[in-house]
């Protein structure tokens, strides 16, 4: 059996692929997520086998939910969109599965056909440069992507402080603001760790942990605990804790 998640802001959505997935003898839903947020809190949790990912949600889409996860760690996926016009064209390049809204019942069974046959062969995932435009192929000319940001403003106290980018040395998670060092100093901004990540250049800030985003700028050590796990010491001898997915993001980018 496949352990299958599926993901959808939409209800009718859901139920629909719900529907016509039981209608495959093989397939197990394991969980119906609403939304990003809950796709990637379950896909920590546990492994699955399958994944139907919606691209459009609000809050986190399904980019996010990919690039969050890791290519790595991210089972075969089937993606959902109703944008037809630029998701064709960048999965037919890469061979990945995909759906249009509303989902048709024979197109459903031609992609659990790929997906059962890509199981089968136990094909290799995407290289990093694949994965890279794969995503940029969705992200189409309507989801261009700003240029990564180099200074942030941050109320500090009664004032407000410009910080350059390549001045924070690292961020930590509190729940819905992030934790900026910046020389000695500690600076609260509102927004998640998830989206600050995905604001700044990923050649210099790599997420090493859920909670950790660390500048490699100021990187001093890194110690291997265990297979994959370990912690990085930075230049005035903060240690910060590195997980599993956090070396292997530092793996990818061939940093190690």
């Amino acid at each position: 059996m496949l352990s299958t998640i599926t993901v959808d802001d939409e209800p009718l959505a859901r139920e629909r692929l719900k529907l016509l997935l039981a209608a495959e003898p093989d397939v197990h839903i394991v969980s119906e997520c609403k939304n990003g947020a809950e796709a990637i809190a379950y896909l920590h949790s546990q492994p699955v086998d399958l994944l139907f990912l919606d691209i459009q949600m609000p809050h986190i889409d399904g980019l996010a939910v990919v690039q969050e996860i890791g290519m790595l760690h991210l089972p075969p996926t089937v993606f959902v969109t109703a944008y037809q016009e630029y998701a064709v064209r960048a999965f037919e390049i890469q061979a990945i599965d995909y759906l249009t809204k509303p989902v048709d019942p024979q197109r459903l069974k031609l992609a659990m056909e790929r997906v059962r046959a890509r199981l089968a062969a136990k094909t290799a995932l995407l290289t990093q440069a694949q994965f890279v435009a794969v995503l940029e192929g969705l992200r189409g000319p309507a989801h261009a992507r700003a240029p990564y940001i180099s200074r942030l403003m941050i109320r500090d106290g009664v004032k407000d402080v410009l910080v350059q980018a390549q001045s924070i040395e690292w961020v930590e998670a509190a729940d819905y603001y992030s934790c900026l060092h910046v020389k000695g100093r500690a600076l609260m901004l509102r927004e998640t760790v998830s989206e600050l990540c995905r604001k700044l250049d990923p050649v210099t800030f790599v997420r090493v942990h859920r909670s950790v985003i660390v500048n490699l700028n100021y990187v001093r050590e890194i110690y291997r605990e265990g297979t994959d796990e370990g912690t990085v010491v930075l230049l005035d001898g903060q240690r910060l804790r590195m997980s599993r997915a956090g070396r292997q993001k530092l793996k990818e980018i061939g940093r190690l």
